[in-house]
């Protein structure tokens, strides 16, 4: 009876767990999507591929998740012994792909300033022979709200003219935009490069951040799952 009753609470709190696990898979998603989405353009700009990959790795954890979780669902709810086990090994990877993406997020994002940097500097001399450069500049520009790479003076100082996406909602006169000067009133006046890298920073820690702290709410699922295959093999045993 003591055997029965504790593989039942086992049981229930493993099935318990799992529809907190597909909610882990849902914020997991979320969470990849928008890192996606938010950082794009802005990978461009950066060889660390931690923020190019993490983003998909996310997403195609999430998706997994829900898979898993309908095996430790029904594996719980049977009290099927091999569905608890595929459960466990699944979620096991899944805890390691997790830890593993919040540990490079944690490490990389120290090298990414000077990794902006060197890509910054080679793409502005770029700026007006390359359309794909000149899109994703100007993209930057106007939604960081910033100018060239330190300053608004780099431009100048490669002997290029200030780009219109330097200034916000420029004046229209006579059906012609005003050109974009320092002495604009919207012009903008910080560098791309410090916001540039606090916003790839920032999508790193919160990359990071769930990909660690829902590692450690699913590695309770693996002793969860470990817990209830014990009870089940020791019933079959017993019996």
């Amino acid at each position: 009876m003591a055997l029965e009753g504790g593989m039942s609470c086992v049981k229930y709190l493993m099935f318990c767990f799992n529809l907190l696990f597909a909610i882990t898979g849902l914020i997991i998603l979320i969470v990849g999507i928008r890192a996606e989405i938010n950082s794009y353009p802005y990978m461009n700009f950066t060889d660390e591929n931690f923020y190019k990959f993490a983003p998909i790795v996310l997403i195609i954890v999430g998706i997994i998740v829900f898979i898993v979780a309908f095996f430790g669902c029904c594996g719980a709810v049977k009290e099927n012994h091999c569905m608890i086990i595929t459960f466990s090994v699944f979620l096991l990877i899944i805890f390691v792909a997790e830890l593993a993406v919040g540990i490079a997020g944690y490490m990389k994002h120290t090298d990414l300033e000077d990794s902006v940097m060197r890509n910054l500097n080679a793409s502005i001399t770029q700026y007006p022979v390359d359309k794909n450069v000149q899109k994703t500049i100007d993209i930057i520009q106007t939604d960081l709200q910033c100018c060239g790479i330190n300053s608004p003076a780099d431009w100048a100082d490669h002997g290029l003219p200030i780009p219109s996406t330097c200034c916000s909602a420029q004046e229209i006169n006579n059906g012609v935009v005003a050109d974009c000067t320092e002495n604009s009133t919207n012009f903008h006046s910080k560098g791309c490069l410090t916001k540039l890298v606090v916003h790839m920073k920032d999508i790193g820690m919160v990359l990071a951040g769930v990909g660690v702290g829902i590692a450690l709410v699913q590695l309770l699922g693996v002793i969860f799952a470990c817990c209830l295959a014990r009870s089940i093999r020791s019933q079959y045993e017993t019996v």
